[in-house]
C-alpha cells in the first residue's frame, strides 16, 4: 500500500475531525472578514460575525451529515438575504462548499434538490445586490443582474458538475470493493466447501479400506481359534488371509496418507533424509514399487468376492450384459459400495451365509445388487456405522440411487443403480457375462 492509499484511508476514518479542524481553522478568517463587510450593508460588526457563523460552522459536518449540513447552510445564508444582506463574503462561499459535498456524499434527490435552491437563491441575492447597488435606468438594472446571475449559477453549476464526477469515481471505487470483499468471502466459503467435501472423501475412503479388511480379519480370526485344534491347516490358512488382508489394506492406507503427505518435489529426485519415505533400508526396498497405483474398478469386483470367499463366506458374483469401461469416478463408487455391502455381510450376516453379487449391465445404467441370506432385520448393529449413509452418498454422487433394506422371508439386500456415460467402450477387461463361484 503506497503512501497515498494509507493517506487517503486514514483520511476517511476521521473525516468528522478533519473536518471540524478545518472548518475551526478557517472560521478564523471568514467570520472576521464578514464582520467587517457587514456595515457596508448598515448591520452591526457583531450581527455580521453571528450571520457568517452562522453559514459557516455546519462545514465542520458535510461529508458526515452532507443533508443536514447543506440545510443549515442555506437557512442561514437566506437569512442574511432576510435581512437585508445581499452579500456576505467569504462566508457565502459555504454555500458552494455544501453543494459539493451533498453532491459528493448525500443522495441523488438531495443534491439535485441543492442545486435547484442554489440557481434560485442566486436570482435572489443579485436581485437584492443590484437594489441596494445601483440607481441607473432599468434596462442596464436587469442586464446587470443577469449577468451577474450568470456568473453565479455558472459557477454553481461548474461546482455540482465537479461534484458529480467526484461522485461517480466514489460509487464506482466502492462498487470495486464491495466486489472484491465478496469475492473474497465466496473464496473462503469455496474454500471450506472444499476442504469439507475433501475430509468427506478421505473419511469415506478410510471407512471403507478399515472396515472391509477388519472385518475379514475377524472373521478369520474367529475361524481360525475356533479350527486351530481340529484342523490345524485351515487355521494356517486364516492366518495367511489375515497377513494378506492387512498387508493390503497397509499398502491402501500408505498410498491415501502418501497422497495427503508427500511434500512436492522434482520429479526424479530422491527424497531429502528423513522425509517421508525415506525412513530407512525397508523404504529403500520398497522404493522399486510403483508409489501410486490404480483405484479399483468395476472389474476388480472378481477379486474383492474371491476375497469375501477365503473368509469362509460362500459368495458368487453374476455379471449379466455387456460390461463397459466406466469413467474412473464411476468405477470407484461400484467398488465400494460392493465392498461396503460384503463388509456388513461379515459383520452382520451370521455364520454360514450365503451372499451373491449381482452386476447387470442395461443400456443406460448398471444395476448393482447383493443379496444375502443372513439375519436381515434381526442383526445387531451398534448404530456408530456410517457404510449405508456413505453408500448412498457415493451414489448420489455419480447421479444414481441406492436402496438398502432387509428381504421378505431373511436376509439382507442392496441395490444401486448408476447411469452409465453415453457410447461407453466395451470393456475387454472384464469376464464374459455369467457366474463366479
Amino acid at each position: 500500500m503506497t503512501w497515498w492509499e494509507r493517506l487517503t484511508r486514514w483520511e476517511e476514518r476521521h473525516q468528522l475531525g478533519i473536518d471540524v479542524g478545518a472548518m475551526v481553522l478557517t472560521g478564523l478568517v471568514v467570520v472576521p472578514l464578514g464582520a467587517s463587510m457587514a456595515p457596508n450593508w448598515g448591520l452591526g460588526s457583531y450581527a455580521g460575525a453571528a450571520l457568517a457563523a452562522l453559514a459557516w460552522a455546519p462545514l465542520g459536518w458535510r461529508r458526515t451529515h452532507p443533508v443536514a449540513s447543506v440545510v443549515t447552510v442555506y437557512a442561514a445564508c437566506l437569512l442574511h438575504l432576510l435581512v437585508g444582506v445581499p452579500l456576505l463574503l467569504p462566508s457565502d462561499l459555504a454555500v458552494l462548499l455544501a453543494l459539493y459535498s451533498v453532491t459528493v456524499h448525500g443522495p441523488r434527490w438531495a443534491h439535485l434538490t441543492a442545486m435547484g435552491s442554489a440557481l434560485v437563491g442566486n436570482l435572489v441575492m443579485v436581485s437584492g445586490l443590484l437594489l441596494q447597488s445601483w440607481a441607473g435606468s432599468l434596462a442596464e438594472m436587469a442586464a446587470s443582474a443577469i449577468a451577474l446571475w450568470l456568473f453565479a449559477s455558472v459557477t454553481a453549476l461548474a461546482v455540482w458538475a465537479f461534484g458529480l464526477v467526484r461522485r461517480s469515481r466514489r460509487v464506482t471505487i466502492a462498487a470495486l470493493r464491495d466486489r472484491a470483499e465478496r469475492l473474497e468471502v465466496e473464496r473462503d466459503q469455496q474454500a471450506r466447501i472444499a476442504t469439507a467435501a475433501e475430509r468427506t472423501r478421505i473419511a469415506r475412503e478410510m471407512h471403507d479400506i478399515v472396515a472391509h479388511s477388519l472385518s475379514v480379519v475377524v472373521a478369520q480370526a474367529d475361524g481360525g481359534r475356533y479350527a486351530a485344534a481340529a484342523d490345524p491347516e485351515a487355521a494356517t490358512r486364516a492366518l495367511g488371509t489375515i497377513a494378506e488382508t492387512g498387508r493390503a489394506a497397509l499398502a491402501d492406507m500408505r498410498r491415501l496418507l502418501g497422497v495427503l503427505r508427500e511434500p512436492e518435489r522434482v520429479p526424479g529426485a530422491p527424497a531429502a533424509p528423513g522425509a517421508p519415505g525415506s525412513a530407512g533400508p525397508a523404504a529403500a526396498a520398497g522404493a522399486t514399487a510403483a508409489p501410486y497405483t490404480p483405484q479399483p474398478a468395476e472389474h476388480d469386483l472378481e477379486s474383492l468376492v474371491e476375497q469375501v470367499r477365503s473368509s469362509g463366506v460362500r459368495a458368487s458374483l453374476v455379471r449379466m450384459g455387456t460390461p463397459r469401461r466406466l469413467p474412473p469416478g464411476i468405477g470407484l463408487t461400484v467398488y465400494r459400495i460392493c465392498q461396503e455391502a460384503l463388509t456388513n455381510v461379515l459383520k452382520h450376516g451370521g455364520p454360514d451365509v450365503t451372499v451373491t453379487v449381482l452386476a447387470q449391465w442395461q443400456a443406460a445404467a448398471l444395476v448393482l445388487e447383493i443379496t444375502d441370506d443372513g439375519r436381515g432385520a434381526a442383526a445387531d448393529s451398534d448404530g456408530a456405522g456410517q457404510g449405508l449413509l456413505g453408500m448412498r452418498e457415493r451414489a448420489t454422487m455419480v447421479g444414481g440411487t441406492l436402496s438398502a433394506g432387509p428381504r421378505p422371508g431373511g436376509g439382507f439386500r442392496v441395490r444401486a443403480e448408476l447411469p452409465l456415460p453415453p457410447g461407453a467402450p466395451a470393456d475387454d477387461r472384464a469376464a464374459a457375462p455369467g457366474t463366479l463361484g
